[in-house]
């Protein structure tokens, strides 16, 4: 029998009279795995204000059953960031720009700015997996990250004092990102969908622990989680939400290990016909265990932000195929112990269109 993961079968059906089918988490609320994951201008938490995910990189749709076949997503993503105290102390500590038996306070701002591209091939496959849909997705990065931080040091190194002193730093990279596989079950039953996903992190970007600015994070990592998505195709209605955790392995370069990370990205949008969407996208980010490793001189630092704001996409024919546009934008508040600010997501992406309604064929055959 055909599973209901599959779209066009079941409640999915009427997809296809209202709503174009949708490749989801890879398209506009998008994959970053995505955060996934990653990419450290200023950036996002844990050592030094870096994380493996970026949030923001699930959103509308994001457990709807994709097309079977190839398709290709691009994401220019735009970050403007800044932080002050804690964060500037752990990134003094990083580049080694303190000593690493200090005992030291910093008031200093640090600010940062990223111009990234993701590139995400991704293939869906017919046959079903454990009754859903399988799609296994690249996440590739390039792009630029630029850092730079002013304010007063002082402290003490064996009992001795040293600062006040001013210190004003800068850097900037230009160059790859980590590698970012994700792997992704979907099912469908009527108006509901469900998604599981797993994804890593390859650390073969362009990093450099004493550089105020990467692209890469400089260590490995997993992330796992699940989601939902509501999708009434008779109002239009769209609620999604995917709840994710990342373990870290330990940075070689600095023996520091990020804490476990918890990230909730959602999405609410309304259909206003069968090409056009509107809605708000949010998320919540939180480190849930504390640092660690030989190399951690900061304490626990556990990260916090929140983010929401607007989005909008438009679905369009590219000759046998159907492409998709969206931008979206986070404005972040409630931010512990990591840099904070806004960003921006555009995202164009090509991938097969649903089969016509007027010749159906079946996705999958017994």
């Amino acid at each position: 029998m055909q599973p209901a993961a599959i779209p066009h079968t079941s409640g999915a059906r009427r997809l296809a009279g209202l709503l174009p089918p949708i490749r989801s988490a890879l398209t506009g609320g998008a994959l970053a795995v995505a955060a996934a994951c990653s990419f450290a201008p200023i950036a996002s938490a844990d050592e030094s204000g870096v994380s493996f995910w970026i949030p923001g990189l699930f959103g509308s749709l994001a457990a709807v059953p994709q097309q079977p076949g190839w398709s290709e997503t691009s994401i220019y993503y735009h970050t403007s960031v800044s932080a002050d105290g804690s964060v500037s102390l752990a990134r003094e500590f990083q580049i080694g720009n303190i000593p690493v038996n200090a005992s030291a306070h910093a008031s200093a701002n640090i600010n940062g700015t990223g111009d990234v591209g993701f590139f995400i091939p991704s293939y869906a496959f017919a046959t079903p997996v454990f009754g859903g849909q399988a799609a296994a997705s690249l996440l590739t990065i390039y792009g630029n990250a630029s850092d730079s931080l002013a304010g007063t040091v002082a402290g003490t190194v064996g009992g001795v004092p040293f600062g006040p002193r001013f210190d004003s730093i800068s850097g900037s990279t230009t160059g790859f990102g980590d590698l970012y596989p994700l792997f992704a079950l979907r099912w469908n039953t009527g108006v509901d969908n469900y998604m599981a996903y797993v994804a890593g992190d390859v650390p073969v970007g362009d990093y450099n622990s004493q550089s105020l600015a990467n692209i890469g994070i400089g260590h490995g990592a997993i992330d796992s989680g699940a989601g939902y998505t509501y999708l009434d195709p008779q109002r239009g209605h769209e609620l999604s939400a995917v709840l994710g955790f990342t373990y870290n392995l330990v940075d070689p370069s600095t023996q520091y290990q990020n804490g476990v990370d918890m990230h909730l990205d959602w999405a609410a949008s309304q259909f206003l016909n069968k090409q056009v969407l509107v809605g708000l996208v949010g998320y919540v980010y939180d480190e849930v265990s504390c640092d660690g490793g030989a190399g951690d001189h900061v304490g626990c630092f556990e990260s916090r932000v929140v983010g929401v704001g607007p989005q909008l996409g438009f679905f369009f024919p590219v000759g046998a195929m159907q492409g998709y546009v969206n931008i979206k934008a986070y404005g972040e508040f409630d931010a512990a112990d990591r840099p904070f600010g806004w960003n921006t997501w555009l995202t164009l992406q090509i991938s097969p269109a649903a089969p016509s309604a007027a010749t159906p064929r079946p996705l999958v055959t017994k």
